[in-house]
């Protein structure tokens, strides 16, 4: 296990050395998507340069190099996560995943009258598949309320997960808006006491804490790529065996058989079913070493340091007349989602943004939520592995700034 050590890290990141409006910049949109190392970068380079070929199909040795490329990131991700090679399964994001489980397992598993947990926090691509399924199907949604402090209302969920309809909870493991790490543990304990299905979107958990699927004990779980320092357009949704080669298909097409004729078609065995057409190879290896990457450090390191980044932030950013924060709960993630009175929050990330510093605003694809919370956007700051204590001193001195200028 390797130190932890932030100026090495930032070395390791070429983006960061760029600047923002002719400033040095300070990247912190992070739950939105991760920037990348060189290790990354170079092992997608080299992939185009040196490996390129299309996989499954080829014998020459070209398609073997990539096909041993492929199936090696496969192999890291799978022992990172403690599962099998056949329960892990390349998507292009955390939503496809979230799709390929609704479609795939929910239409088939769920009838007319059955009920599926989401909670009001979700990201809008753990909502609208589970919405479509069950408007096909005739199932039911039932939604956990969020308390003030951001917290699951573990009370409700209690309440609700013995009823004989419920076959199903989908919950984020952390909110992308509020922070929030929810108690997944003790969820997926209680759901399996009553037979129920659980899925987990590990979209904002990955970066942070470590992921023991077969300890963890849900049946699926799916994150993606970009946004734990792999590229964009790659993912992974992990899943039972048992339940994956029971599961048909979510896209059909070239690679997924076992054999095809116009009398009917059988499919390969998971993962291979669920992963029609040319995959994105480059994306798998990437991601590949984006896993190897993390593995050299302490996940707990790295959290607490994001956690001190976040609370040198928060303590700075509390001093300002009309600061509100949106997720309190003690057990949080690093991630400042807030807003302050008389400002709009697009109108203090324009300023922030001519300052080199860079957050999102917004509504973060949790509509639901901020109906809850009161408000239309907020300002979030979300913090990462290479992000410094300098980088929240600016980002209070740059809001502070922004107040006494916009008000």
């Amino acid at each position: 296990m390797k130190t932890f050590n932030v100026e090495e890290v930032i070395s390791d990141f070429p983006i960061l050395k760029r600047k923002n409006r002719g400033k040095h910049m300070v990247f912190l949109d992070n739950a939105a998507t991760s920037q990348k190392p060189d290790s990354v970068i170079d092992a997608i380079s080299h992939y185009y340069r040196e490996s390129n070929s299309n996989v499954h199909r080829g014998v020459y040795e070209l398609a073997e190099d990539a096909e041993n490329l492929y199936h090696h990131s496969r192999k890291v991700i799978s022992q990172y996560f403690n599962v099998s090679e056949r329960e892990t399964i390349f998507v292009r994001g955390a939503t496809e995943g979230l799709n390929l489980i609704a479609h795939s397992f929910g239409v088939a598993h769920l009838k007319k009258g059955d009920e599926v947990i989401i909670t009001e926090m979700e990201h809008h691509a753990n909502i609208v598949p589970w919405q479509i399924v069950c408007e096909k199907v005739g199932a039911n949604i039932l939604v956990c309320p969020t308390l003030p402090d951001g917290s699951l209302d573990r009370e409700w969920i209690s309440g609700n997960i013995s009823k004989e309809k419920v076959k199903l909870i989908s919950l984020t493991a952390i909110s992308n808006t509020l922070g929030t790490i929810n108690p997944i543990a003790e969820i997926i304990f209680e759901a399996k006491k009553y037979g129920k299905t659980v899925v987990i979107d590990g979209a904002q958990s990955v970066p942070h804490e470590r992921t023991d699927f077969s300890k963890l004990g849900c049946d699926f779980f799916t994150f993606s790529g970009h946004k734990v320092f792999g590229p964009m357009g790659i993912g992974v949704v992990l899943g039972k065996e048992k339940l994956l080669n029971d599961m048909s298909p979510y896209q059909g097409g070239g690679d997924m058989i076992d054999q095809v004729s116009f009398d009917g078609t059988t499919f390969a065995r998971a993962p291979q079913k669920f992963e029609a057409g040319t995959p994105n190879v480059a994306g798998a290896i990437g991601l590949g070493k984006a896993i190897e990457y993390i593995s050299q450090f302490s996940m707990g390191d790295i959290s607490r340091h994001e956690h001190k980044l976040y609370e040198i932030a928060k303590n700075g950013l509390s001093e300002i007349n009309g600061f509100l924060e949106h997720g309190t709960t003690k057990n949080k993630a690093a991630v400042l989602s807030f807003t302050i009175e008389g400002i709009h929050s697009h109108d203090l990330a324009s300023f922030l943004d001519a300052q080199g510093i860079a957050i999102r605003t917004g509504h973060h694809c949790c509509q639901p939520l901020m109906k809850f919370l009161g408000v239309d956007a907020t300002a979030r700051a979300s913090f990462a592995m290479y992000n410094t204590e300098e980088d929240s001193e600016r980002l209070v001195e740059a809001v502070k700034k922004a107040v006494s200028i916009l008000r």
